[in-house]
């Protein structure tokens, strides 16, 4: 009779185990997946963004570039066509933010190393400083790894409308000078459809890993 109920007992808690699985699968089924917001220019600090788009409310993608990277190279939209990618402004010379940035930027590129589909991309502010030289120095002294990250500099009027027009993350102090653009510690992440998808404060871990969680959010929903 003791071994009727003690078999009994273990089908009983096998098929307790299968409902509890069974509810947990239903219940996660039935919660609303988090998606990323999709930025337009009207929902963000009007000092980051050029006058003529204060009041754009969709529709915004990054515009195409050309600029050159740490090696020499051209570097275009096409580099980074189908990906996802993380973008920020930066000088090399920066005392300040700067070098925290670029140890954050350089954590992420840990991360998503042996990840095909995200990339890196750093804009130089003060391209007439910031020669290719210069960035190729600055690229080796912080671990740069150049399949993942580009460092790139060029025309200073299509780095400041990128920043104003397209990422919507510099300020303007309108002096004219080498240092006219004031970057901020901003790092945008921006989708495979050249959508503004986020942003973070690229001082700040905690925020640093909310990025990192939102790209694994994010290229989850290209496999929906």
């Amino acid at each position: 009779m003791g071994s009727f109920f003690a078999k009994y007992k273990m089908f009983g808690l096998v098929l307790l185990g299968l409902s509890a699985v069974i509810i947990y699968l239903f219940y996660d089924a039935l919660q609303p997946k988090k998606m990323l917001p999709v930025y337009q220019p009207s929902m963000v600090d009007r000092s980051l963004v050029d006058s003529t788009l204060h009041y754009k409310k969709k529709y915004h993608t990054i515009a195409d570039f050309s600029l050159v990277n740490q090696n020499g190279d051209t570097i275009t939209q096409e580099n980074y066509k189908d990906k996802i990618y993380v973008a920020d402004f930066f000088f090399t010379t920066c005392p300040t933010i700067c070098p925290i940035m670029t140890k954050n930027m350089g954590e992420i590129q840990e991360a998503i190393l042996d990840d095909p589909d995200i990339m890196l991309l750093s804009h130089s502010v003060t391209p007439v400083i910031d020669t290719v030289a210069q960035l190729k120095r600055y690229a080796l002294e912080k671990g740069v790894i150049d399949s993942k990250w580009n460092l790139v500099t060029g025309d200073k009027k299509q780095i400041y409308e990128l920043a104003r027009k397209s990422y919507l993350a510099v300020k303007d102090d309108g002096d004219g000078g080498p240092y006219d653009m004031i970057h901020t510690e901003n790092f945008i992440l921006v989708d495979k459809e050249k959508r503004i998808r986020g942003f973070y404060d690229g001082t700040n871990l905690e925020d640093i890993d909310r990025l990192l969680n939102d790209l694994k959010i994010l290229k989850a929903s290209y496999s929906e």
